[in-house]
């Protein structure tokens, strides 16, 4: 049971309405390439049951996530002819699971050619995948000689009409990384071996790499939830989540008093702490103890001590003491500070922040107006 706004301890936001003007920027940006949506993650802690939908009706027609499940469970929101493409491919055995729910694979290895091309012979029909190959990254797809070797098979392209060639980008996010350039010559040359399938390269970080990067198909992820993939951008993607927590308990401490587990923090002098109603268990890092931090009013609190299971306590000592009361909301994500924010102050990733998110929040969901503001300043 969700609880009412009015109740509720923290209350996450996700506002459509900034994903389809971040996917329509994309598409901007990518142009003349289709813009595919990378959807994994359930739809990286968002919810695929609101993004799928949203993103279908701003005209993307092709998606990517990472394993079988989660292909079966957005294959219900999209129309037969837009095709759902599974990152890691199949395991042994899935192949007629896959094909029987109209999943369209990703072939990385030898054996998961070979399994798919063997259910074809069997089945005596063609079956679509996509082929990665291995430019640089040594993660998934085949290497230069196992490429080489399946475009020489005259019967491969029979069985398996190829929907596109792709490969990934090991340092998008980093502009200044001649490796990108070398990756996309790599990829180019094995690409050229299966004349007329469509290319896949650019991730979000590609689609701001320039249109040699583009090629036919582009696959972001990060930039639709409001992640910035390189920094720093002139114009932000627009931010997407919303995160609010309430505060229950006000305190004041006095000059060396320590708070939190393991009295981590102590006080230069008197201070005034506010505790939150969010914790780890709720996707909020315990590498931000002492580190990260809310707003309120507009004013940054520190975090003071370590980040507990259900609760957080900060130093709101800057804020004026008429404006904060006990039951009032912080902000943990918004206007005053973003993803990438917190991703900085807890050393990580934007990804991790919000695919750590928790199911305790009351969610909200803006649904998308009818005029969606879209950004007009590329980065």
């Amino acid at each position: 049971m969700s609880l009412p706004d009015g109740i509720a301890g923290a209350i996450l936001t996700v506002d459509l309405g900034a994903l389809v003007a971040n996917y329509q920027r994309l598409r901007r940006l990518a142009a003349p390439a289709a813009v595919a949506a990378v959807v994994k993650a359930d739809a990286y802690g968002l919810g695929v049951q609101h993004v799928v939908p949203a993103l279908l009706a701003a005209g993307c027609r092709h998606y990517f996530v990472a394993h079988l499940q989660e292909a079966l469970a957005i294959r219900p929101l999209l129309p037969d002819d837009c095709p759902v493409y599974v990152l890691n491919g199949l395991v042994p055995g899935a192949e007629s699971h896959a094909a029987d729910h109209g999943i369209t694979p990703v072939l990385n290895s030898r054996s998961q050619v070979a399994g798919w091309r063997a259910l074809a012979e069997r089945r005596r029909q063609p079956l679509a995948a996509i082929l990665q190959v291995d430019s640089g990254m040594a993660r998934l797809g085949l290497t230069e000689d196992e490429t080489e070797a399946l475009a020489a098979d005259p019967l491969f392209r029979q069985q398996v009409p190829l929907a596109a060639i792709m490969s990934h980008l090991a340092c998008g996010d980093d502009r200044e990384n001649p490796e990108s350039a070398r990756q996309n010559q790599r990829f180019q040359r094995l690409a050229a071996l299966f004349p007329g399938v469509p290319r896949s390269l650019a991730n979000s970080a590609g689609c701001l790499l320039g249109p040699a990067f583009h090629h036919e198909l582009a696959r972001p992820g990060i930039a639709l939830y409001g992640g910035d993939p390189t920094h720093p951008l002139a114009t932000p993607f627009q931010p997407v989540v919303h995160l609010v927590a309430r505060i229950l308990q006000l305190r004041r401490v006095g000059a060396g008093a320590g708070a939190g587990y393991g009295l981590a923090w102590h006080a230069d002098g008197p201070r005034r702490l506010a505790t939150i109603s969010v914790g780890y268990a709720d996707g909020w890092l315990r590498s931000l103890s002492n580190r990260g931090a809310a707003y309120l009013r507009g004013i940054r609190c520190p975090i003071a001590g370590r980040v507990s299971m259900d609760s957080i306590i900060l130093d709101v000592t800057e804020v004026p003491e008429a404006a904060v009361h006990e039951g009032d909301f912080v902000e943990l994500l918004g206007p005053n500070q973003r993803i990438d924010d917190v991703a900085r102050d807890a050393g990580t990733i934007a990804y991790e922040i919000l695919t750590s998110l928790g199911r305790r929040y009351r969610r909200r969901v803006l649904p998308v107006a009818e005029t969606t503001p879209v950004q007009e300043t590329e980065a």
